[in-house]
């Protein structure tokens, strides 16, 4: 057997393991399957990063898909993404509805750079009509390595289970030193204020499953002037 044909690097590994996780039964039965999904996946990261390097100050915005237009935090969105745009800032989300459209508007409008990483999936979720570029992942996890080394800072919105996984995702990186540490802007008291008395009450205080130091790690603000000010105090542009 040519061991060219059966060698791995370490990326065709670490993907592979992905792949196992994701799709057990595929792995170790039909190899030449999952070798040509590693494949895609890869190519997947390296067109993310090609595009990413294009934009020398990011910043992504993170949020509910099911907020409209009209709606408080929509607007506040569409606001303080235009403002960071006419600061110099290419604005980064995940390409869909909500809070993403809010964002991508509001750089669209500002005539700046306005990009969305999307995701394919069951039911069609597809792009807001503001992107001045766009690319859309067959995969989450490389979807997520694209958004988690978008941007300079990261700002979240209210949202669901994606939100929070991504939130989680940044921290846990920075935490553990895998990723230098970048700004986190978590915007609206009234949602994060209760999950924020969680954190400390029950993971830094009680179960001793985080320091609180890793409490420092983000911060909260409650306007958009607010958000304007803490981005441009951290980020050097």
């Amino acid at each position: 057997m040519d061991p060219k044909t059966t060698m791995q690097t370490p990326e065709e590994h670490r993907l592979e393991e992905e792949l196992r996780r994701c799709d057990p039964d595929k792995v170790g039965h039909d190899k030449e399957v999952s070798v040509e999904r590693i494949a895609r996946m890869a190519k997947e990261i390296e067109d993310g990063f090609h595009l990413l390097s294009k934009y020398r100050l990011g910043a992504t915005f993170f949020g509910s898909a099911r907020c409209g237009v009209g709606e408080e935090y929509y607007e506040a969105a569409r606001l303080l993404a235009g403002r960071l745009s006419r600061a110099g800032f290419s604005i980064v989300t995940g390409g869909a509805s909500g809070i993403m459209e809010a964002a991508n508007r509001g750089a669209f409008e500002a005539g700046g750079q306005s990009v969305g990483l999307n995701i394919k999936l069951p039911h069609e979720q597809g792009s807001n009509e503001y992107l001045t570029e766009e690319k859309t992942f067959n995969y989450f996890f490389s979807r997520k390595v694209m958004l988690t080394f978008a941007s300079e800072v990261y700002l979240y919105f209210p949202g669901g289970f994606g939100t929070f996984d991504e939130l989680f995702e940044i921290l846990t990186l920075i935490q553990t030193k895998k990723i230098k540490r970048v700004p986190i802007i978590l915007y609206g008291r009234k949602f994060w204020e209760p999950v924020i008395a969680m954190l400390r009450s029950q993971m830094a205080e009680e179960f001793n499953t985080i320091s609180a130091s890793d409490l420092e790690l983000f911060t909260l603000v409650d306007s958009v002037d607010e958000a304007y000010d803490a981005v441009l105090a951290q980020v050097k542009c």
